[in-house]
Parts: structure tokens; C-alpha cells; sequence
């Protein structure tokens, strides 16, 4: 006689939830969270910069940036996810499914400037059923934001995705990384530690220094970037500046779990907590079906702009990039970006980005497009 399963102790992707999902496509998102940041401020700006790492005095200095063209603090292109939760991962339906943040296609029309206020709109655009190593069958969630400054035009527009996932069938069956959770815990000694370092030590930002498009050739690599040793520290570094999906406090917390019950899972007192604590609790990244604790999804997209903006420098603008998040990164992982250029006409340049861990496995990929200043006042006319 054939042993029963146990019943399931997350929920699954029904046909009825997932038909309920449908009916919100081009529906627009009226009820989501207020955005962390609705204006550009020199600490918004500040916090969300150093929460990717990025020391870039364009956007922290501002006696530095009052000397450039731009006469002050510009944000990073990447601090659209402190605009609007929907694009952050926010996601709809489907109530205690996992979502895991999984990519972007963005589109910048002017840079962000300081004092800027925002108007952003989000729309569901599609749901797409894909099957995975990871859990089986998944659901790409894929969302549609457009954001606006304060004339009204339009800043940036794109879209973001995360996949849902279910919990159990992720741990019980899936078999992405079956490889690594055989491993021992990574153990770095001073040797590995010093050629982190020293990478970080070479790490050039551009700056005021243009670099113009006739100096680019095609299969120029650009400098590599490194991020990590990953901590929970710089977790939580980054949900400062970002915000969070549900980070909330006393009555806060107790009012988001009331209106999204889903929410609450549980911690070891018997506290119902939200399912973020992936980034910083071990036992329920395992639960998942994750190695350990991991990074955010929106981290690692900005992570791939920020090698980018080190690159081009402040005459440098980034037009497109296009993100795919691969695997997750658990604490202990280091993440090295490499780039190179891949296509130059008039005043644009092509790059294509790739990340992987210490163990050479593909983190993320990114295919980017650069507009660069000419010495010719006559190009990209």
C-alpha cells in the first residue's frame, strides 16, 4: 500500500486562482502600496545609490554634481524600483504562491534629476505558464509601468516580471539547485578575500572624463565589477534604500496581514511574518526550495546599470536594459559582472552583460544600450 503525500503546507496555482489572475490583465493597479520615494531627494537618492554599492559622485556629492552639466544630484537610472512597488515585485493574486523577481526591459527618455516628483501607472500585461527546473510549472507574472516627472512627461517606461512559484513543490521536487545544496558553505580565506578587494580598490568611475563613442570599439570589454561577498548585512542594505515589498512594523505589519492573510507565514514563535524574510532567514529560504538566504531581484538588475554607469560617465545616458535573473545568490556567494560592446552606430553603443558566482555559474545576463557624447557636434543629428 502506497504511502499518502502530505497535504500541501503552502498554497498551490490553482486553474481557479489563475483564472481569477486573468481577468486583472490591462486592468490598471489601483490598489498597491504607496511607493517608498515620490520625489527625487538628495537623501532618497543617497540611501538608494549606497544601498547597490554605488559611491558615484553624481549622485551622492552634491558640490560634485553642481559642477556638472547637469548643475545637480541626478538619481541612478535603476531608482525607478524606488518608484512603484508593481514594478518592485509587488505582485497581484495568487495568494501564498511565492514570487521571485526575474527580470526588466526598460526604456529611460531623460535622466532623473533632483527635486523631480513622480507620477508613475502600472498595469498586469500578461501571464505566461513556463515550466521550470526550479518548481515545475511557474507563472510569469509580467507588468507594465510607465513613470512621469513633474511636467508630466514621461521619465522612463517598461516592463518588469517575477515568476510564481510553489513553495513546496520548489523544495520537495525541484532540481535547480540540487548541486548546491550538496555543497559545504562556501569559506573564503585571506587570499580570496584580497582579490575581492583588490577589485574593488580598481573599481573606476568615470565621471567627468567623457568618453566619447569614436573611442569605443566593438568587443571592448568593459572593466569587471564585483558584488559580494554576499551578507545579510548588505541585504538589508539595500532594502533601506529600496524600501522593501512588505518590511512593516507594530501596527503597520498587523494591518497588512489583515488585508493580505496570505501574507503571513509563521516564524519559529508562531508569528505570522512575511514571506520576505527570505533575504535574511535561512529555514524559510530552504522552505522555498532556495540554498540559503538570497538577494533581491531588483538588486541584482541594478547592480548590471551600475557597472554601466561606472563605464559611460556623467555625459553617458542609459537608453535600454534589458535584464534576466538566472539563479538566486545566497549569503556567501560573490557575484562577478563582465561586459563588453557588442554594437556602436552614431552616437550608441550596444552592451552585452553576464554575471556568475565564484563557482562560475550564470547569475543574471543583461543586453544594454548607451547613448555616448561625440567629438563630432554633428553626430547622432
Amino acid at each position: 500500500m502506497s504511502r499518502a503525500e502530505p497535504p500541501p503546507r503552502f498554497s498551490l496555482i490553482t486553474d481557479e486562482s489563475l483564472a481569477s489572475l486573468r481577468k486583472l490583465i490591462d486592468a490598471p493597479v489601483e490598489d498597491s502600496v504607496e511607493p517608498w520615494c515620490s520625489e527625487a531627494t538628495r537623501d532618497g537618492i543617497r540611501h538608494w545609490a549606497h544601498g547597490i554599492g554605488d559611491d558615484n559622485p553624481l549622485w551622492c556629492d552634491p558640490s560634485y554634481a553642481a559642477r556638472t552639466p547637469y548643475g545637480r544630484i541626478v538619481a541612478p537610472p535603476s531608482f525607478l524600483f524606488a518608484l512603484n512597488r508593481s514594478f518592485s515585485g509587488y505582485v497581484a493574486g495568487l495568494p501564498g504562491v511565492h514570487a521571485m523577481f526575474a527580470g526588466i526591459d526598460v526604456t529611460w527618455h531623460r535622466p532623473i534629476l533632483l527635486g523631480e516628483q513622480f507620477t508613475t501607472s502600472a498595469r498586469l500585461q500578461d501571464l505566461v505558464e513556463r515550466k521550470t527546473r526550479f518548481a515545475g510549472r511557474s507563472i510569469q507574472q509580467i507588468y507594465r509601468c510607465e513613470f512621469r516627472g513633474t511636467d508630466g512627461a514621461l521619465l522612463a517606461e517598461g516592463d518588469s516580471w517575477c515568476f510564481r512559484t510553489e513553495r513546496d513543490t520548489a523544495r520537495e521536487r525541484g532540481t535547480k539547485y540540487d548541486a548546491a545544496k550538496t555543497r559545504k558553505p562556501v569559506r573564503y580565506t585571506r587570499e580570496d578575500l584580497a582579490k575581492i578587494f583588490a577589485l574593488y580598490e580598481a573599481e573606476e568611475i568615470r565621471g567627468a572624463a567623457p568618453r566619447y563613442v569614436e573611442d569605443v570599439r566593438v568587443g571592448e570589454a568593459l572593466p569587471r565589477m564585483v558584488k559580494g561577498p554576499m551578507t545579510v548585512t548588505g541585504f538589508i542594505a539595500f532594502a533601506q534604500g529600496w524600501g522593501g515589498l512588505y518590511i512593516r512594523a507594530g501596527k503597520l505589519a498587523w494591518k497588512q496581514l489583515r488585508k493580505h492573510p496570505g501574507l503571513g507565514i509563521p516564524n519559529e514563535h508562531g508569528i505570522p511574518d512575511v514571506p520576505e524574510r527570505v533575504h535574511w532567514e535561512n529555514e524559510l529560504a530552504m522552505l522555498v526550495g532556495t540554498p540559503a538566504a538570497y538577494d533581491y531581484g531588483p538588486e541584482r538588475c541594478s547592480w548590471m546599470s551600475h557597472q554601466l554607469t561606472n563605464w559611460m560617465g556623467d555625459a553617458g545616458f542609459l537608453t535600454r536594459h534589458h535584464v534576466e535573473i538566472r539563479r538566486h545568490n545566497p549569503v556567501g556567494d560573490t557575484l562577478y559582472i563582465d561586459a563588453e560592446v557588442t554594437g556602436k552606430s552614431e552616437d550608441r553603443v550596444e552592451i552585452s552583460q553576464r554575471a556568475t558566482n565564484q563557482d562560475g555559474e550564470l547569475s543574471a545576463t543583461a543586453k544594454a544600450v548607451v547613448r555616448l557624447p561625440s567629438r563630432s557636434p554633428e553626430s547622432g543629428r
